[in-house]
């Protein structure tokens, strides 16, 4: 038997594992997403999602907590080209450091929430993003019994909701469906290169 012979066995065998596999996974339901960690990728993973949803005609949303004051080309697109397709909201004024002021940043965060229930509820809605919501969660800018109560019951079943940003409360990651932890191997920014378009924002 030639090497091409035998990659083609080993192929089979592992195409019929995996039908067999696939034929146990018949469930659908809308998922609680969590992208947290060090590494960069929280955010672009979840607004490739959301690119997902707008090529399959799927009605979606982004509130974009803590990082508003930047004007990012993901915002760009979907104010511009995607109005009808996705919702956008701004949530913030920029990241705690530049605001440095509380009082007005809870007030910013919790009423990014108000708008992402209201948008979770709609119908028809298949994906929210909540970009950067950890973050608020983390100062406790939100309340994370309620926005976990809300998830648990009152998201409708099939509507997606993704929550990005670095250090997700365990109590979160416990509740979600899918949880992927962005791990920082390396970073330019420790070499003095500053965030770019189209890398960072």
């Amino acid at each position: 038997m030639d090497e091409n012979e035998r990659h083609r066995e080993k192929m089979q065998k592992i195409q019929a594992a995996r039908a067999r596999m696939m034929e146990t996974k018949t469930d659908e339901k809308g998922l609680v997403i969590v992208h947290t960690g060090a590494g960069k990728g929280k955010s672009s993973s979840g607004f490739g999602m959301i690119m997902r949803c707008i090529g399959h005609g799927i009605p979606c949303a982004v509130v974009q907590f803590i990082k508003g004051g930047w004007l990012t080309g993901e915002q760009e697109i979907l104010r511009n080209r995607f109005t009808e397709e996705c919702a956008f909201h701004v949530a913030g004024e920029g990241f705690t450091w530049d605001t440095q002021d509380r009082e007005r940043d809870i007030a910013m965060a919790q009423a990014g929430w108000a708008t992402a229930k209201e948008l979770i509820l709609r119908d028809g809605m298949g994906m929210v993003l909540l970009d950067e919501i950890n973050i608020a969660l983390r100062y406790d800018y939100l309340d994370l019994s309620e926005v976990l109560a809300f998830l648990r019951d009152q998201k409708p079943h099939m509507t997606h909701v993704v929550l990005t940003g670095r250090n997700a409360k365990p109590e979160l990651i416990e509740a979600a469906d899918l949880v992927t932890e962005m791990t920082l191997i390396k970073h330019p920014f420790r070499d003095g290169i500053k965030a770019q378009k189209g890398v960072e924002f």
